[in-house]
Order: structure tokens, then sequence, then C-alpha cells
């Protein structure tokens, strides 16, 4: 019997949000997230921690599939240098958009791409300026759901966009996955990107709306 054919790509991600915005890419891929510690690394910056997480999650899964190219994506808030992660509760979700509303702060994601024994990987960073909003604004949003498995409780593509003034650089890496920085290291490892460049410029900047994007994008 002939083994299958592996996917050309696979994703080390359980973010239905980077699975959507993948689909973009037109090439078919596979998810498989990774089971990595993400815990802070003492002496990492928090670009470096992104950056070093991304890359180890690529490299995990790429264990499973020697044969594929398999991209690692990691995505932290940064208020003037505390990090953000996912919420624990209601009450630490409540907590950390209090922090940010009213403020810019600044949210990166790593990226790498895995390919035999080569890795190549780049952080994008992108600031986000955030409205003022009332403490019961706020508590409604936390009571919604939303913001408990987001990091800095918030999502960008959903009803978080209503907190948000503006975003400076890449949409995308808030929402988790920035395309344009991904199809660039893609190409590079030598896997080629049938995606319209153009539709991918769009999506960076926010403005197309497609029924199968998660919302606001």
């Amino acid at each position: 019997m002939t083994p299958a054919t592996p996917p050309p790509l696979v994703l080390a991600s359980s973010s239905p949000r980077r699975h959507e915005l993948l689909r973009y890419l037109e090439i078919p891929f596979r998810i498989e997230p990774s089971g990595i510690d993400e815990s802070p690394i003492p002496g990492r910056t928090i670009p470096e921690l992104v950056r070093a997480l991304a890359e180890a999650k690529a490299l995990q899964v790429a264990a499973s599939f020697p044969d594929s190219v398999v991209i690692g994506a990691d995505t932290l808030v940064d208020l003037d240098e505390e990090i953000l992660a996912k919420p624990h509760d209601s009450a630490d979700a409540l907590r950390m958009l209090r922090l940010l509303t009213g403020r810019t702060h600044q949210v990166h994601t790593g990226l790498a791409v895995r390919r035999a024994n080569r890795m190549l990987s780049r952080v994008v960073t992108a600031s986000v300026h955030m409205r003022a909003a009332s403490d019961e604004a706020l508590a409604a949003y936390v009571a919604s759901g939303e913001p408990l498995d987001k990091a800095g409780a918030y999502a960008a593509q959903g009803e978080g966009a209503a907190f948000i003034e503006r975003v400076e650089g890449s949409y995308l890496a808030v929402v988790g996955l920035p395309l344009l920085a991904l199809r660039e290291l893609l190409l590079e490892i030598g896997l080629a990107v049938p995606a319209s460049l153009s539709v991918l410029e769009a999506l960076e900047r926010g403005e197309r709306q497609d029924p199968h994007l998660p919302r606001n994008v």
C-alpha cells in the first residue's frame, strides 16, 4: 500500500483564528498543535520570547512531519514590557482590560517555518491604541466569554474591536498570523504561495471583508 502523501504545510497551532487566516494562502495544510511549555523564558525580551516559542512549536511538530513545512506562531500582548497572556479567569480578564483601556500597547507575533533541518523565523509587531471604556462596558465584554482565551483578554477580530481606536502596523499580527511575513518566509524556504498578494495586503490592513475570515478583518 502506498503511504499517504504528507501535506505541504502543517500548522502547529490550535487557534481557530490562525486556521482561518492560513486558508488565504491557498495551500493545503494540516493542523497539529504543539504541546510545548509556553512559560516565559528568563532573560528574554518579549519579542525574543515570541520568536523562541514559535520556533519551539515548529521544531516539536516537525519531528513528526519531516517531509512537510511546519509553521509555528506565538502572540503576546506587551504593555510597557509587561506580558499580558491569556487570562486565568474572568477577574484576570477584567484586570487586563482595565490596564489596557485608554492606552497604547504592542502586540508581538513570532513566526517560524521549519523544513528539513532549516528554520526561518521573524517577529512582527503592531501598536494598538485602545479607546477609553467604562468599567461597565469592560465587565459586559468579559461576561460575553470572548476574552477568556485571548492574549491580552480581547479579540481584535471579534467584539473586542469596539475597544480599539486604531492599529499601527500589521493588523494580522494582532489577530495572530501576519500573512505577508509568513508568505515571505515560505517563499524563502522554497514553498510556492499561490495566494494573491493584493488580497493579503488588504487583509493586513484590516480592510477586506470575507465570510470565511474572522469578523472585522
